[in-house]
């Protein structure tokens, strides 16, 4: 059977911060929180990758990983500078060491991190879930942050499967 890995991307305090959260931040935490027990009570591998960036700073406040979804002694945690978490990273690497064939993903932000490793993944042989209720963005000048989650859920059913958090099921 293929292995499944969990990727959460850039659930960092900045996109959580109480002064300027992305759209339905809670429920947005509470289904990465489900995601993340789900894989975990089946042991598959949680990988976290972490944005870093002028504004996302290595060990200031903003860059931290939500204490909620904290990584344990187990997980992943890769580090990226760009949208595309296999660009210049070892995750790619991590992910074929493993066996890793099959991805869930999830976490920030729609149009650009969760877009370009969501095509990436595809491109590169992955089969690719993306809970579609589980990431998030802010609004834009010519947007609503649920008009852009909806659209790039569109356009990403071409790179992966969507699927509500409910649904997915790991197998362990």
């Amino acid at each position: 059977m293929p292995m499944t890995a969990l990727l959460i991307i850039d659930a960092q305090n900045e996109m959580f911060d109480p002064a300027n959260p992305v759209h339905q931040s809670d429920q947005l935490l509470e289904n990465l929180q489900s995601l993340i027990k789900k894989a975990r009570s089946v042991d598959v591998p949680v990988i976290y990758v972490q944005h870093n960036d002028a504004g996302l700073v290595e060990g200031t406040d903003f860059w931290q990983i939500h204490s909620s979804i904290s990584p344990e002694e187990n997980d992943t945690v890769v580090q990226k500078w760009t949208p595309d978490s296999f660009h210049e990273t070892k995750l790619l690497e991590l992910l074929k060491n493993n066996g890793i064939q099959n991805l869930v993903v999830a976490g920030n932000q729609t149009e650009h991190c969760i877009n370009a490793t969501t095509r990436s993944a595809s491109q590169l042989g992955f089969d690719v879930t993306l809970a579609k209720d589980a990431h998030g963005t802010w609004d834009s000048e010519s947007m609503s942050a649920q008009g852009i989650i909806d659209y790039h859920n569109g356009l990403l059913s071409d790179f992966a499967v969507l699927q509500e958090t409910k649904n997915i099921e790991f197998a362990g």
